[in-house]
């Protein structure tokens, strides 16, 4: 460790006020590197009071690598960045320098973020926007339902911090109280020699504390975020971790699709009106059921529709 991480460590681990003189003996430099270092801490966003006795640690939200890992996720392989153009894009030219997987990429803010189709969304600074890099090396028939996957885990980790109810919207949004907080967006690289899946990105944006008067207009009436008041109970960095720890569990615990009938019960749009166009004809009917590879099956006038993810955006639900 680093003189900023060795006081960083001792001020958190004893929580109470430690004086300048007192870090300085335990790591054995001078106090003025000490105050060099606490100066530095502050930069990067770590709330430190400075009393007349010494410095005492503040809980903080800093990004921090080592708090986001999970047993199947090292730390080694988080990437954090401040800024950035898409953490899916950074994902992607991870897999080009064959980087070790799994590998997470996360961002203070995008300039360039998407989701499905290509569309862009409001990227405020101090949310989380994360790219998970997967090797599955599997065929198409094989893969898992990465997104449906990442929806369940999302939506579990989002229930326990809050202790509140979340919905998923077919196939990649998660709901909460009505209005959108995360979504979710997979791409998938084919190695054509082989026939395989090289490579899943797997990203996602969650609007973890955002003041509802800072929404562009319209849009506050459609989105909100976790905690729009602030005062958060957990960092990001928590949830963060309750997120992957719940992806990777039942990704091991694959074959049994268990996490369907969780999908399945958190879905509003089962049993609603949808409204969706296929093939430039506009259809509405009841969605009655997702299938095990996450096709939405609509009964419409015109018999049952099956709508694919990677082609059709539902348009309403009623």
């Amino acid at each position: 460790m680093n003189t900023k991480q060795k006081v960083l460590a001792l001020l958190r681990q004893n929580g109470a006020i430690l004086s300048g003189e007192k870090l300085a003996q335990e790591i054995g430099i001078s106090r003025t590197a000490i105050w060099k270092a606490v100066r530095e801490l502050e930069k990067m966003g770590y709330q430190i009071e400075r009393h007349a006795n010494g410095y005492q640690y503040l809980p903080s939200d800093v990004l921090e690598a080592d708090s986001i890992a999970t047993n199947e996720l090292q730390a080694a392989n988080i990437f954090l960045l401040d800024e950035t153009d898409s953490t899916m894009k950074d994902a992607k030219l991870g897999a080009l320098a064959q980087q070790t997987t799994p590998a997470l990429y996360v961002a203070e803010t995008q300039t360039g973020g998407h989701g499905r189709f290509g569309r862009p969304f409001f990227c405020p600074r101090g949310q989380i926007y994360m790219s998970l890099l997967l090797n599955p090396n599997q065929s198409f028939e094989e893969l898992p339902q990465y997104t449906l996957l990442a929806a369940v885990a999302v939506s579990l980790a989002i229930d326990e911090v809050t202790g509140r109810k979340t919905d998923i919207k077919w196939v990649n949004d998660i709901y909460l109280d009505g209005k959108k907080i995360c979504g979710i967006l997979s791409e998938a690289t084919s190695d054509f020699e082989t026939g395989r899946i090289s490579h899943v990105v797997l990203g996602m944006g969650i609007n973890f504390s955002i003041p509802p008067e800072t929404f562009p207009d319209g849009l506050e009436k459609k989105a909100s975020s976790l905690f729009p008041e602030g005062n958060a109970p957990v960092s990001r960095n928590q949830l963060m971790h309750l997120i992957w720890q719940n992806f990777f569990e039942l990704l091991a615990g694959l074959p049994d699709n268990s996490y369907l009938k969780v999908y399945r019960e958190k879905s509003f749009v089962l049993n609603k009106t949808v409204t969706f166009t296929q093939q430039g004809v506009t259809y509405s009917g009841i969605a009655k059921t997702i299938s095990d590879t996450g096709e939405l099956a609509v009964l419409t006038a015109d018999g049952m529709k099956i709508l694919s993810s990677g082609e059709i955006s539902l348009q309403s639900i009623h």
